[in-house]
């Protein structure tokens, strides 16, 4: 027999799938936006290793000459990204789910462990409870990203009006390295995020699509005795 398993509540689910296409427009119309001021690289002196974003890959994106677009799509899903970010940590904090993604002073070490599991480095995990602690870690490092990138966004978008935000976070300048390391980083949660779905399978997909999952009744431990006390002789690995 089989047993449905509750896994995230209706608001989670939501907040989720909204911010699932949001953040990926976000991430796109930012693309083209950068189209226009390609400035950052890494390298050293005349040396450069790898330049974001080379013109053959903006190329091969149909990205060039669109950045009146790319404003226009960035300054209208800013504030769903911002208004949608804002009700879910609400939600957090008002229905205690936090603690459900809230990493403890064990999170780090458990995060590595999991890796290495995922990894196919190490056998055996932490103990697993609704998310692991590498999820935990990840979740929450998410939530201030998304604060982090909201400020940085409006340091540049508005540097006059935002002065004193702005000189915070560095200077114009700073706040646009800022915003734009946020933006690698969440294109790369996004990227492990998605790997991870698909490795999971569709059990854990079905988790954020209807709210349970399905899983296999676990005997209790009294009748899983009897079972391997009454099994038959010849069922038995045998000495030699």
């Amino acid at each position: 027999m089989k047993k449905i398993v509750q896994k995230h509540p209706l608001a989670i689910r939501w907040f989720h799938w909204i911010n699932f296409p949001v953040l990926a427009i976000m991430i796109w119309s930012g693309m083209l936006i950068y189209w226009a001021n390609d400035v950052y690289r890494i390298g050293w002196g005349s040396t450069t290793v790898l330049k974001f974003f080379p013109d053959s890959f903006n190329k091969a994106l149909n990205i060039p000459f669109r950045l009146a677009e790319g404003m226009s799509l960035h300054f209208v899903f800013m504030w769903l990204f911002a208004i949608n970010g804002l009700i879910y940590v609400g939600y957090l904090l008002f229905s205690g789910e936090w603690k459900l993604i809230s990493p403890n002073r064990k999170s780090l070490q458990e995060s590595w462990r999991v890796i290495l599991h995922d990894l196919h480095l190490r056998k055996g995990l932490p103990p697993q409870k609704k998310y692991n602690a590498a999820q935990r870690t990840a979740y929450t490092g998410v939530i201030f990203m998304g604060l982090g990138s909201l400020l940085t966004g409006l340091a540049i978008y508005k540097p006059v009006q935002f002065k004193t935000l702005c000189a915070m976070l560095g200077g114009y300048e700073w706040a646009r390295i800022e915003h734009f390391t946020l933006t690698i980083l969440f294109t790369l949660f996004f990227v492990v995020h998605v790997l991870q779905v698909l490795k999971a399978g569709w059990n854990n997909f079905r988790g954020m699509i209807a709210g349970f999952e399905v899983q296999p009744s676990v005997k209790p431990a009294s009748e899983q005795l009897m079972t391997d006390d009454t099994a038959p002789l010849t069922n038995t690995p045998q000495n030699i």
